[in-house]
């Protein structure tokens, strides 16, 4: 007999064998669901436990539905030199976006920068999954993308923008890159999901309830609150995480021709789509840079490995063991996470089990 009421611990190979197998299960190509395994499984291997499994049951919920285009026809709508605009064919996020990632590191290997503005898609992961394919091909990569309203203008009292996060990466000689990966909200909204799926409060400044009050209850923002900007009000200067929430949603949606503001597509299957709709999908940004149109590429990799190494050996603040640099967290996960396994919530194993026994795929926890 399965605990029910307990965590499960996954091998990241099962996983992903698992994450890959259901979306085969409706008829995503099978290279279109290896790419879209790797995405959500790069969160989970990295400590980002918001956007990775946990994230399976809505695709599965909506691929069910017919929400999801599992095939898409991805196509340049427009063009010019190094920048375009993509539709998406409503396909997978996880797919739509590695795909245009691609085209955007092909263009600045031609123009020296390439920039995509993508609409007609959905969810597509972490941000920081994106930069990191541009690394391995020596470029700087950049990526946003806009989400489901759920976070409050400064100052307001309801949703009008996504956590709409940013990410960019920076590639170094012999140290680990710079990898930046932040929500523009003050946190995601899967970190208030994970702290109501364990009955525990949150921080007061991360969201209101639904009068505009600040809360430190969860499900008081879940069910009609918001989350705040990153800086929360006017005492931490709540207004430069609006701007950037509000950069976010140009760049990727209106630029694009994307649903930006209220009217961006719920990913949830339990909200139906709005009625007004001001363009296709949601919306994502990427960029990619080659470095040699700056500056010598292995001049600028050695300096980055001595900002890297200035910046750890700041002296840390009384309490603090250390200081790390952007991507340190992660990398840590990561190397703990591939030997000891994939910490999975019971409620998402919950999910999990469902899927598994609607579609007959194996759900391996010890392989």
């Amino acid at each position: 007999m399965k605990d029910e009421s307990s965590n499960g611990i996954f091998s990241f190979a099962s996983l992903r064998r698992f994450t890959t197998s259901v979306f085969e299960h409706f008829n995503v190509p099978r290279k279109d669901a290896i790419l879209a395994a790797d995405v959500l499984a790069y969160s989970d291997e990295h400590g980002i436990d918001s956007h990775g499994i946990a994230r399976l049951e809505t695709y599965y919920d909506l691929l069910k539905i017919g929400r999801i285009n599992p095939n898409p026809v991805i196509s340049i709508v427009r063009e010019k030199a190094s920048v375009a605009t993509v539709d998406g064919d409503n396909g997978l996020g996880l797919v739509v976006g590695p795909k245009c990632m691609q085209m955007a590191m092909k263009k600045a290997e031609e123009f020296g920068s390439g920039w995509l503005s993508v609409r007609n898609t959905n969810h597509y992961g972490a941000a920081g999954y994106y930069p990191v394919m541009a690394l391995k091909h020596d470029l700087i990569g950049l990526s946003m993308t806009n989400t489901t309203a759920g976070v409050a203008p400064f100052l307001g009292a309801e949703k009008m923008l996504g956590t709409n996060p940013i990410a960019i990466a920076f590639p170094g000689f012999n140290e680990p890159p710079v990898l930046i990966d932040f929500a523009s909200s003050t946190v995601s909204y899967g970190k208030v999901e994970i702290a109501n799926r364990k009955g525990e409060e949150v921080p007061l400044g991360w969201c209101i309830d639904k009068n505009g009050n600040p809360t430190s209850d969860p499900s008081e923002m879940i069910n009609g609150g918001a989350l705040l900007p990153l800086g929360s009000d006017a005492n931490g200067s709540g207004h430069k995480g609006y701007c950037l929430a509000s950069m976010v949603d140009i760049l990727t949606s209106v630029l694009s021709g994307a649903n930006w503001g209220p009217f961006a597509i719920p990913f949830a299957i339990h909200v139906a789509p709005l009625e007004k709709q001001v363009g296709k999908g949601i919306g994502h940004f990427f960029g990619a840079y080659d470095i040699d149109g700056f500056r010598d590429r292995t001049e600028f990799k050695k300096e980055i490995d001595e900002w890297i190494v200035t910046m750890r050996n700041t002296k840390p603040q009384p309490g603090a063991e250390k200081v790390l640099i952007p991507g340190d967290p992660e990398r840590i996960a990561y190397q703990k996470r591939i030997i000891e396994g994939i910490p999975v919530d019971k409620e998402v194993l919950k999910s999990l089990r469902i899927i598994a026994e609607e579609t007959g795929i194996e759900l391996a926890q010890n392989s």
